[in-house]
């Protein structure tokens, strides 16, 4: 993937090693609870242990301030997995490279549409690049974390 700039340093896109578990699980916990519910945290330590090949991590001079996974659910979808950004670097358009990403590589993959589960507190990002809600679940995630399903048309965002 390409190289960004956050504060005049260069942000590097990279596959998720397994080195980067800890900084992983420190993007989370520095996301929680405001965007991930506490008991969410095993089903990430899971993730990664198991299926984290399809898993990209941003660097900011060697450290870890962003995380995304695009996976395949069919023939015709795809679905992104836990995106995360430091808390720093939030706003700094870090998160938006990485939905750009997401759609790319999802169109890499053939697929029409990305599937993304989310909170009330992200689904208003991705429907800045056209994610629409399909499904809402009061505490899907836990108490006070409701769970948007929303897909984004990939031909619609470009890809």
């Amino acid at each position: 993937m390409a190289n960004r700039t956050v504060a005049g340093n260069p942000i590097v896109f990279r596959r998720y090693c397994a080195g980067d578990r800890a900084a992983c699980l420190a993007l989370f916990d520095a996301n929680c609870p405001q965007f991930f519910a506490p008991d969410e945290r095993k089903d990430f330590e899971a993730y990664l242990a198991a299926e984290a090949a399809d898993y990209r991590v941003a660097t900011q001079e060697s450290s870890v301030v962003g995380a995304f996974g695009v996976a395949t659910d069919n023939r015709n979808d795809a679905r992104l997995n836990w995106i995360m950004i430091d808390p720093a670097c939030q706003g700094a358009g870090v998160g938006a490279r990485m939905m750009h990403d997401a759609v790319a590589i999802a169109g890499e993959l053939d697929k029409r549409r990305l599937h993304i589960a989310a909170s009330q507190h992200s689904a208003s990002f991705f429907a800045t690049f056209g994610a629409i809600e399909v499904t809402r679940k009061t505490d899907g995630w836990g108490p006070g974390m409701h769970r948007i399903d929303m897909v984004l048309n990939l031909a619609a965002a470009g890809a």
